[in-house]
């Protein structure tokens, strides 16, 4: 064994025997949980989502309506009604996606689990196969193969986050999710609406749109910051640029339907 394979080994060896104490351990699994249950209680992810999508969409229904009519109004009450219609209609969209994937999960799930009862040797072909790509071979991949289906839960673990690349989804998630979505959603709904609420049509549409911009560049440069770690300014403009885009065919439409 070269000396490449032999550290590369040594640290796939103690990953596993890791995994293998925190399954016998249960002190181990609820601080696992602990410290996950802290890192997803910030959902960046759906609190862009739901803010992103209803500040958008918002905006395109009033800047659609401001140019199509002088009524202030009308304007307030189409934003009112789009915010609360896209709020509704994006939580119950987060709650499904999110019960989707948990049923997704749990079928490949009993499926991995079934084939690993039933047909242990082609599941070991496909570990083999597995590593055998991330270029271990000989004795190093036959070590490492039989030290991962030594244990049924690590090798199902194994199967469902290396070969399938799946995390858990807890169904129970769903209502939380959905709840984020739909409240994010509302506050970025009023974001391009507040203007409207307290000034006439037109300073009230620069207003809106200058505000709307900067808040999705202000979003899109803190998502790069988060997640990107790099193109911040990049992603700000981005996002501002495709927002403004898809709201200002809102625009153009209420200027050709003027009334």
């Amino acid at each position: 064994m070269s000396r490449i394979d032999q550290a590369r080994y040594g640290f796939l060896t103690r990953d596993i025997k890791s995994t293998l104490q925190a399954h016998k351990s249960s002190e181990i699994k609820k601080s696992i949980n602990h410290r996950e249950g802290h890192l997803s209680s910030f959902n960046l992810p759906e609190i862009i989502l739901g803010g992103q999508d209803g500040l958008v969409n918002v905006l395109g229904v009033i800047l659609g309506v401001a140019a199509a009519t002088s009524d202030s109004k009308i304007v307030i009450v189409a934003g009112l009604a789009a915010t609360f219609a896209e709020s509704i209609s994006m939580a119950a969209v987060a709650y499904t996606s999110k019960l989707a994937e948990a049923d997704y999960y749990q079928s490949e799930y009993e499926r991995e689990k079934w084939e690993i009862e039933h047909i242990p040797e082609g599941e070991k072909e496909e570990i083999r196969a597995l590593y055998s790509r991330l270029g271990f071979s000989g004795k190093t991949l036959e070590d490492i193969v039989d030290k991962i289906t030594s244990n049924k839960e690590t090798w199902l673990r194994v199967m469902m986050e290396q070969e399938l690349k799946l995390t858990p989804v807890e169904r129970k998630e769903a209502l939380p999710v959905a709840f984020v979505v739909g409240v994010s959603a509302i506050i970025g709904s009023f974001i391009p609406l507040i203007p409207f609420l307290v000034l006439p049509i037109i300073p009230a549409t620069f207003i809106s749109l200058s505000v709307s911009s900067l808040t999705l560049f202000a979003v899109g440069y803190y998502k790069a910051q988060k997640t990107l770690g790099r193109k911040f300014v990049k992603s700000g403009v981005e996002m501002m640029v495709i927002g403004m885009l898809s709201a200002l065919i809102g625009y153009l439409i209420g200027t050709i339907l003027k009334i």
